[in-house]
């Protein structure tokens, strides 16, 4: 059979040499073709040394998802420079964390040594199917990590991803990892009608998703703005992250973020400052800086920023809405919690072990359950802090409508690395899923104002500080998918398994 290998070491060596080269059609890099060469091969090779020994199939997938987030989140030690005490888990994390993330695809190729896969269109279906469901599985499992699913490779091409708009990030991805493993009909043992009808199939349904992208943006385009009475103003100060452990006194912060914000006290303004930009003071201490909120802001004025709360002895990562006094008028405590980063799993067991999060301080930070929308205005807005926006099909909670999705976030945790990029990423896809317009403020990341249809209106990059204003906006309609959530992924389950069934019995 084609690419079956006798040597040991060469065996080992080529699904992780396809996983790293996979992983170059992610952001930032974005060689979207690579994902139609090596997905045929890693297929064809997976096919061709399928054997009675279901280790052997484990192994080619466990050591594809090794080589494949070896590659792609290496810059999650980054997080370990910072202190000490983390520094010699370097190497460990370096190679555990791609390891442990790397059996999800070794439980896909692992169940798919069960069904027999051959060289016809049926076994690719199945191939993708896995693959899918298994990265599904990834995004809840464990609290859920769904970074970079293949789909992703795909956003820097905005009118092939409005489909999001009506199936989200699962489905997407699984027709993507279908239509990238395809060409191998190519190199398969299928009838040239065969072919013929599956690439004619294929390209249909491009051409179908292009003009319906198309359609969708030009439409949008088309809209009227609706002009927003209060200017809204996304902050980036590009702090620098050590900050966290020299605890640099807030009052400097403040006056330089006052100073990049350039406030007004004539114009309504929304000043949304990123995620944790003061480090020393948590909510109930922030009364401190009242005179010097009051000298600089006035009652035109309401500011939105991210910082630690404390309420019956449980620490949150917040994001609150304050008027010039002070005054809270919305809290929203953030109810995704980046393991080891704001938690410490077993906590009772670990910090035993003198172990604690990265983020200064022993206590783990708790998660809220509850994300409401807040009234600005009479624009509305839903809160996400940092990595939540990684999260598809699970942000509106409570079916409230909104104007604007905004999200906080400090990414001086990955350093000045892919994860920048790829954290980024995430947010056009929210938007486009959503139908509504997304705001981000990033300190030491990306901050930018991102419209309904995923087209990135303006931005601050990483290595930047600056200030973005919003005047006006175009309002959409909830989409298909906002209503519907993952429940759609499971349909495309189910005609998946239809179309397969069928497949077999024709001997497809």
């Amino acid at each position: 059979m084609i690419f079956n290998i006798k040597n040991k070491l060469i065996f080992h060596i080529i699904p992780i040499f396809i996983g790293i080269i996979i992983s170059f059609s992610l952001p930032p890099y974005n060689y979207l073709l690579v994902n139609f060469i090596f997905f045929p091969i890693f297929f064809i090779f997976f096919v061709s040394n399928i054997t009675n020994n279901k280790w052997d199939s484990f192994k080619i997938g466990w050591l594809f998802g090794f080589g494949y987030f070896f590659s792609n989140i290496y810059w999650i030690t980054n997080s370990l420079t910072f202190d000490d005490q983390f520094k010699t888990l370097i190497p460990i994390a370096f190679l555990i964390i791609p390891l442990f993330l790397g059996l999800f695809y070794a439980i896909a190729t692992f169940i798919c040594s069960f069904f027999n896969l051959k060289n016809n269109l049926s076994s690719i279906l199945i191939f993708a199917l896995a693959i899918s469901s298994i990265e599904f599985i990834r995004g809840f499992i464990l609290g859920g990590f769904p970074w970079n699913l293949h789909v992703y490779s795909l956003v820097n091409h905005i009118y092939f991803l409005q489909s999001l708009s009506l199936i989200g990030t699962y489905t997407l991805n699984l027709i993507a990892i279908t239509i990238f493993t395809i060409p191998s009909i190519f190199l398969l043992k299928n009838t040239l009608k065969s072919k013929l009808i599956i690439t004619f199939t294929v390209i249909l349904f491009i051409i179908s998703n292009y003009i319906f992208g198309v359609t969708k943006v030009d439409e949008y385009n088309y809209k009227d703005n609706i002009e927003i009475n209060s200017t809204i103003k996304l902050i980036s100060p590009k702090i620098e992250i050590d900050r966290f452990f020299e605890n640099e006194e807030s009052p400097t912060i403040l006056n330089d973020l006052i100073e990049l914000s350039n406030p007004n006290p004539l114009e309504n303004t929304i000043f949304v400052f990123p995620e944790g930009i003061l480090t020393s003071v948590y909510l109930e201490d922030l009364i401190r800086y009242k005179k010097l909120f009051k000298n600089n802001f006035s009652s035109n004025h309401k500011i939105i920023l991210g910082i630690s709360s404390n309420k019956d002895s449980k620490i949150f990562n917040s994001l609150v809405v304050l008027d010039n006094n002070l005054n809270v008028l919305f809290q929203y405590n953030k109810n995704k919690l980046v393991p080891f980063g704001e938690f410490l799993p077993f906590e009772n067991l670990f910090s035993k072990l003198g172990m604690k999060k990265i983020i200064t301080g022993y206590q783990s930070f708790t998660a809220d359950n509850n994300r409401k929308t807040f009234n600005l205005n009479n624009i509305k807005y839903l809160p996400l802090i940092c990595y939540e926006i990684i999260y598809t099909g699970y942000l509106n909670k409570n079916s409230d409508d909104f104007d604007f999705i905004i999200n906080i976030s400090e990414d001086g945790w990955f350093g000045n690395s892919i994860g920048l990029q790829q954290h980024f990423s995430h947010s056009i896809f929210r938007a486009i899923e959503e139908g509504k317009n997304l705001i981000r403020s990033a300190n030491n990341g990306t901050t930018a104002y991102i419209n309904s249809v995923g087209q990135v209106v303006e931005s601050i990059e990483s290595t930047q500080k600056g200030v973005i204003e919003i005047k006006s906006f175009k309002k959409v309609e909830n989409t298909f998918f906002s209503k519907n959530g993952n429940i759609i992924f499971f349909y495309f389950l189910s005609f998946y398994i239809i179309l397969i069934f069928f497949l077999k019995k024709s001997g497809e």
